[in-house]
């Protein structure tokens, strides 16, 4: 048996920066045990199939693995696949919508919109296919630990570190400075019992942007995920523009962030990320990027 696959940068819109992506274009007949094995091969932080949507009204069934497990969401692998669903131009022999395609996840329905550009699709945004939540909060102290940094690192003046998400949950923690976020190095004895007591996917540091055209910039680790740290996170990023949302005192806002993430690891990642807030409560949140593709080939299961 064999399946095709591509793979993307996604967040970019330079190719071998960003985040890699890979797609198996066609997964039908791929056991679950196969996808995951296939994932781990890649070894990159996500691999998503392709299967025929159960409801023929949407594009396709997208399921999302890491080298480690399956996620119900993940911002990249939407985006990427996205972009690349819009360059094959039919899929389980049917056409694919120009302006808007819909993918059945775990989590949800995935909606994105797709940017094109010289008669190519290039970018895609995607609203989150749940309501942002807050969750618990977590000690300054268990926060600083886990990532090497002295406690006076992690500010509370505009959230104490909390878990949070938009169907995936992440440990949220907000840093003084840019220094701070480059000297954060994880440190797995303490982070992997932080997370799983918390129940989260992995910890999302954020600082004010330090370089132009950046209102913040991030890093990410889920080492329990294999992903020793993440160039660009879309489901941690489309919480925390909600998250920015929910802590601004103001009852009604349409807020939008210019994000960076992945400079730490020399694959810089650009995402713009929007949320919208009625009444005090964070209505809808988006995340949404370039994507370009580098690689095409066959996976041989037999």
């Amino acid at each position: 048996m064999q399946v095709r696959f591509q793979t993307l940068d996604v967040f970019t819109r330079a190719r071998f920066g960003g985040n890699q992506l890979a797609v198996v274009l066609d997964a039908q007949g791929v056991s679950d045990a196969e996808m995951q094995a296939i994932a781990a091969e890649f070894n990159i932080a996500e691999t998503t199939f392709l299967l025929p949507p159960e409801n023929p009204a949407n594009t396709a069934r997208v399921r999302i693995f890491t080298p480690g497990a399956e996620l119900p969401f993940a911002g990249h692998p939407n985006v990427g696949t996205a972009v690349a669903v819009a360059r094959l131009g039919t899929l389980f022999g049917k056409p694919v919508p120009r302006e808007r395609v819909c993918f059945e996840q775990l989590a949800g329905l995935v909606p994105l919109d797709i940017t094109w550009e010289d008669g190519e699709p290039v970018a895609a945004t995607l609203s989150a296919p749940r309501p942002f939540t807050l969750a618990e909060l977590v000690p300054v102290a268990a926060v600083a630990a886990s990532v090497g940094l002295p406690e006076a690192a992690v500010v509370i003046h505009q959230h104490a570190p909390v878990v949070a998400g938009c169907g995936t949950r992440f440990l949220f923690a907000a840093l003084s400075d840019r220094a701070a976020l480059a000297a954060a190095k994880p440190r797995t004895e303490v982070l992997e019992p932080l997370l799983r007591s918390t129940q989260t996917v992995g910890i999302h540091l954020h600082c004010p942007g330090a370089q132009p055209g950046l209102d913040c910039e991030t890093r990410m680790f889920a080492p329990l995920h294999g992903i020793p740290e993440d160039p660009a996170t879309g489901s941690a990023n489309v919480a925390l523009v909600g998250l920015y949302a929910a802590c601004d005192p103001a009852a009604d806002l349409d807020l939008s962030l210019a994000i960076g993430q992945g400079d730490d690891m020399g694959r810089p990642s650009r995402l713009a990320a929007s949320a919208t807030k009625r009444g005090g409560i964070v209505t809808e949140t988006r995340i949404g990027g370039g994507a370009v593709p580098v690689m095409e080939g066959v996976l041989r299961l037999s």
